[in-house]
């Protein structure tokens, strides 16, 4: 087996593995945490935001799209709350979902030839921002503002999206940057980032 072809096969192992992570977290709800004024934050994107820091753009979209497959089909099959109802558009539940770890890339390679732990912080909080506004926007986009409370389109939707965006963006930014670390830190320790992920490079 080439370097190529063996660098090929791990990437799809990768994502495969960082994939039914995702799908893990969202079946038994551990990915999930209530957090104060009844909002959730969620983690299921991190696997995302870490195969595109550990493997590059290609991976991490890849962990994505396994992500937003699986929401389509829960939002179909079992949704929970009156909004999974508009993730069961593709452009909602699918789309942003393979784009933000490729923002999550784009900002870790900004930093990463400096200072490669503070660059992965930098693209798991930059990524999860991504995250939220994309969701938020494609929500807006598609279904309307009235898919953020359910019923019909509040007069200003715009403070609505702030209190969403400040209440999930800014906590799951921090849990996604703190996690990205502690995982970059610990392949490492442990001696496999110089041989297995990109962090290695230069």
């Amino acid at each position: 087996m080439n370097n190529t072809t063996g660098a090929y096969i791990r990437k799809l192992v990768i994502t495969g593995a960082l994939g039914s992570l995702a799908i893990f977290l969202g079946i038994t709800r551990l990915g999930f945490f209530p957090w104060i004024s009844g909002a959730t934050i969620t983690i299921l994107h991190i696997p995302a935001i870490l195969g595109a820091v550990l493997e590059g753009p290609f991976v991490g979209a890849g962990i994505g799209a396994i992500f937003g497959v699986f929401s389509l089909l829960q939002a179909n099959i079992a949704p929970v709350t009156p909004i999974d109802v508009a993730f069961r558009n593709p452009l909602v539940s699918v789309l942003p979902r393979v784009l933000f770890p490729l923002v999550a890339w784009g900002a870790y390679a900004l930093i990463a030839r400096w200072r490669k732990l503070p660059a992965a912080a930098f693209g798991a909080i930059v990524g999860t921002i991504a995250h939220t506004a994309l969701v938020l926007g494609m929500l807006i986009a598609t279904a309307g503002s009235g898919a953020l409370t359910g019923g019909e389109p509040p007069a200003n939707v715009w403070p609505i999206l702030g209190v969403i965006f400040v209440a999930n963006g800014i906590p799951e930014a921090i849990a996604a940057a703190v996690l990205t670390v502690l995982v970059v830190v610990a392949l490492r320790g442990a001696g496999s980032v110089g041989r297995k992920s990109k962090l290695s490079k230069e």
